[in-house]
Order: C-alpha cells, then sequence, then structure tokens
C-alpha cells in the first residue's frame, strides 16, 4: 500500500510552527509496512489544496490529511476532498448533535456555539465520520475507487488520539501481515562519509533488509529496515547485516535504537563504580547538562565546573598563569592542566576538560574559530585531542561535547 501525507496549514509554511503530526503518522505507517512515498504541505487555499488532494488521489492508495477540519472560513479540507474526489459535502445529522451537546457539556447551552461550528457536521458523500474524544472536530475516512482518504485535525492532541482509537485499528486490518522492523546503529568518531566508504559494498547491495546513513552533531545513525511477518523474524534478517557492519565499523559504533552517547558513556562508569568531574570554557556546561539529564547520573557524576574566564580557569582549577601566557586558553597545554585540576579538586576517577574558539569571535591569525581541544586526565595519564569544526557557535558547542562524550567513552571501554 502507497501512502501519502498532506499537511495543512499556512502558519506551516510561514515557518510559525513545526509540524509533528508527519512524523507521527508516518512512524506508525512505517510500523505497518505501509510505505510513505510523498509529503506536502499547503497553506489554507482552496485551490491549491485541490491540486495538491488530485495529485495524491492519482497516485497513492492511502492519503492521510492534517488539519483544516476547524470551523473558520480557512478551514478547507473537506471542501477540498470534496471536489478532489468528486463527492458532494453532506450535512450528518449525528455529528452535528455530538457538535451541540460537546458545547452543551462544556458551556451549559448552545449560545456559545457559532453557526461556523455547523461546518463540522459536513462531510464528503460516502464518508465514515472519525468521532473526536479531544475537541470538536470529527474527522472522516473516505473510501473511493480504490482509494482512502483520512481526514483528521491539525491540533496534536486531537489528531494522535484519534488517529490511535480509530484510524489505526483500520489500517491494521488493512495493511496485511508483514511490517516495517526498523534498528538503528549508532556510531561517533567518524564521519557519515568515511563511514559510508566502509559500508558502501554493502550499501550497494541492499535488497531486504535496506540500509541507510543519517549523520547529526557528530555522531552517524544507520538504518536497518526490513519487511517480515514478526518483529522476532525482521531481526533474524537483520541480525547478519548489522554483525558485518559491527565488524567493520566497531571501533565507532557505540549503541542502538534509542541509545545516546551519554547514555552509554552513563552505564559504563555506572557498571565500573568510576566517578567523574567536568570542566566546560565553550561548551558552556553542555556536557554536564547532556550526562545529569541520564536518571541516576549522581552515581558517577561529581561535578562541573563551567570556566568561561582565564581567571575563572586559574581560580578553580590551578591552571597556571604562566601556561596562559604563553600558549593562550586554546591549547593543548590548557587543555592538559584542566583536565588535570578537575580531577585533582573533584578527587575523582577521571577527570573532563574542554577548551575552544566558538566564535563567530575571538579568533586570532593561529586560532581559528572552530579550533577546541579535549582533555581527559585518569590515573597518571592525560590524552590531549586537537579538533576543528566549521559551522555556527551552536554547532561547534555541540560537536565538542559530542566529541568529548566520545573520548570518555572509548577511552573507559578500552582504558588508557
Amino acid at each position: 500500500m502507497r501512502a501519502e501525507l498532506v499537511i495543512v496549514g499556512t502558519e506551516l509554511l510561514l515557518g510559525e510552527i513545526v509540524d509533528t503530526n508527519g512524523p507521527f503518522i508516518a512512524g506508525h505507517l512505517a510500523d505497518l509496512g505501509i510505505d510513505v512515498y510523498y509529503k506536502s504541505t499547503v497553506g489554507d487555499n482552496l485551490t491549491r489544496l485541490q491540486e495538491v488532494l488530485s495529485r495524491a488521489l492519482g497516485r497513492s492508495d492511502l492519503v492521510l490529511i492534517s488539519g483544516g477540519l476547524g470551523p473558520t472560513e480557512d478551514d478547507l479540507t473537506r471542501e477540498a476532498v470534496s471536489l478532489a474526489a468528486g463527492c458532494p459535502l453532506e450535512e450528518d445529522a449525528q455529528a452535528l448533535r455530538w457538535i451541540e451537546n460537546r458545547f452543551l457539556e462544556r458551556y451549559g447551552s448552545l449560545s456559545a456555539m457559532s453557526p461556523l461550528n455547523r461546518k463540522q457536521a459536513l462531510f464528503p458523500q460516502g464518508s465514515e465520520v472519525i468521532p473526536n474524544p479531544v475537541g470538536t472536530a470529527p474527522g472522516f475516512w473516505l473510501e473511493k475507487q480504490g482509494r482512502i482518504v483520512v481526514a483528521l485535525p491539525g491540533v496534536a492532541q486531537e489528531l494522535r488520539a484519534m488517529f490511535s482509537e480509530t484510524v489505526l485499528p483500520k489500517l491494521r486490518k488493512l495493511s496485511g501481515p508483514e511490517a516495517l522492523i526498523i534498528r538503528n546503529l549508532h556510531f561517533s568518531g567518524i564521519g557519515e562519509s568515511s563511514l559510508a566508504q566502509l559500508l558502501a559494498d554493502l550499501i550497494a547491495e541492499q535488497t531486504n533488509p535496506t540500509l541507510a546513513l543519517y549523520a547529526s552533531g557528530g555522531t552517524v545513525r544507520v538504518r536497518l529496515a526490513v519487511k517480515a511477518a514478526s518483529r522476532e523474524q525482521g531481526l533474524a534478517l537483520i541480525a547478519p547485516l548489522e554483525e558485518e557492519i559491527k565488524r567493520r565499523a566497531g571501533d565507532y559504533f557505540y549503541g542502538v535504537d534509542k541509545e545516546s552517547l551519554e547514555e552509554v558513556v552513563a552505564k559504563a562508569f555506572l557498571e565500573r563504580g568510576l566517578t567523574l568531574a567536568v570542566a566546560e570554557s565553550c561548551t558552556g556546561g553542555l556536557i554536564a547538562h547532556r550526562l545529569t539529564n541520564i536518571p541516576g547520573s549522581s552515581g558517577f557524576f561529581q561535578r562541573g565546573y563551567v570556566v568561561y574566564t582565564n581567571q575563572a580557569k586559574i581560580e578553580d582549577l590551578g591552571v597556571q598563569p604562566a601556561t596562559l601566557a604563553a600558549f593562550t586558553a586554546y591549547s593543548p597545554e590548557v587543555a592538559r592542566e584542566m583536565a588535570a585540576g578537575v580531577r585533582s579538586r573533584a578527587g575523582t576517577d577521571y577527570g573532563l576538560a574542554v577548551t575552544g574558539i566558538a566564535g563567530p569571535g575571538g579568533a586570532a591569525p593561529n586560532k581559528p574559530v572552530g579550533l577546541a581541544y579535549i582533555g581527559l586526565a585518569c590515573g597518571d595519564n592525560t590524552i590531549v585531542q586537537r579538533h576543528f569544526w566549521k559551522g555556527t557557535r551552536e554547532q561547534i558547542k555541540e560537536r565538542l561535547a559530542c566529541a568529548a562524550l566520545q573520548l570518555l567513552w572509548k577511552t573507559i571501554n578500552t582504558g588508557i
């Protein structure tokens, strides 16, 4: 079954809100093994909406619409579906009584009900009404000439309730025995293009399962997807491919599915009974924030310092003024002293430190924006890494935090 999503609302095109309904619906369709081939976003304009729906009905078996079912003049989904499908609008008496009862329950009388609300009881001829347990805008399910149109309100809370209670059970009956099983493998410390090169033949030869790479914030996700009759069968089909990918890129692999880099770091520390303190300059507490988002992190994370100025580095960590004067704060020498200093001050097993230039200012001829150093102290040893990234201030901070967590994760698993 080929599916298509149509997301309605001028506010989406203006960037005033971000669409969350599309990903919600698409995720559930994927679980059912229903392929989503197209997604369109269209404003509150009858002509354009009708054009989009006519095109969708010409190429897709299932069209799911979000938005445009309210009572105002710019809510045009029911009119556009009527025109595109050739089904005149009809008032549903039961739906009208339901809308009136909602107003009676909420306000005690029908005086608060605008005449425009009556519009919400209009549906294309042949539709099945989808009840709205949260709001006042019913949806509808229309089947016409082998095509299915499902229209739901754009309010996320309403759409999710209606989809889960009514639409999803109906789609399960139609989707057949196969489902799409997805497993995500996460990698850090390797770029998307480098990982793609390692897996080039597997990508070229993919059938079922398939694999795809996605990079974000210093990590790379490899999505493995397979169509199978059950999750167990799907994972069995995925297993040989997963093992081959890990064999080739195991040095960079850190987790599966929803596991985050900070989560596997926390797990490693807790399992070994080790402790950590962090000193951050240009990341401004981002590393500590990510680590302390993990429940139970107080079992290993002792303290964090945000040492944004040279004076803070001297007073809080014991960095030598002479080191700062000779090498500046953006140097391997200072990163080394910061890491050793935070470990010593906190009395922890590991001391992690980062320093760099996030920009847009602060650069020098030999110290460009994006230059960063990571220091990691444990025992008598200190590792220092140099990094350089291009990007916005936020991107550089995110990548530095990710690289620091990656160094921490790899070191604690292999030892210094």
